[in-house]
Formats: C-alpha cells, sequence, structure tokens
C-alpha cells in the first residue's frame, strides 16, 4: 500500500509522517469521535463538487449530538 504525502489533521495539511497524536488522547482510548465520509467527485465542467454535501454535514451534527460531542465541534 502506498502511503500518503500529506494528510488533513487539525485543519491544514501536514507531511504524513509528521501527523502524530498524544497517547493520551480521550478519542484514542475511549472512541469519543464522531466522523462522516464525505465524496467528491469532478463535475462536466471538471471542478469538484461534494455530493449530498448537507446530508453529510447533518449526519456530522447529529452523531456529535448523540455523542455529547456537540461543544467540541470543529469545522476545521
Amino acid at each position: 500500500m502506498n502511503q500518503a504525502e500529506f494528510i488533513w489533521m487539525n485543519g491544514e495539511l501536514v507531511a504524513f509522517e509528521d501527523a502524530k497524536v498524544h497517547v493520551l488522547t480521550h478519542a484514542l482510548h475511549y472512541g469519543t469521535g464522531v466522523f462522516e465520509g464525505v465524496r467528491a467527485y469532478e463535475n462536466p465542467q471538471g471542478q469538484p463538487a461534494i455530493f449530498r454535501h448537507d446530508d453529510h454535514i447533518d449526519r456530522l451534527f447529529q452523531s456529535a449530538r448523540i455523542s455529547s460531542l456537540e461543544k467540541g465541534i470543529s469545522m476545521w
């Protein structure tokens, strides 16, 4: 498997080898995090188009509310 050169972390692209989390990160130990996979495709004009963006964001925020994480939500 090929390793990515960069990865999105805390609102910015960082070198893959520099993307680290602290060993005591709560989400790492207890699974207290939420995520939503968002897909983007190229439209006929050659620009990216996000597939059902509003639905994905709604599910993300709903998952955060259910998990009592709504105060810690950061979009970027």
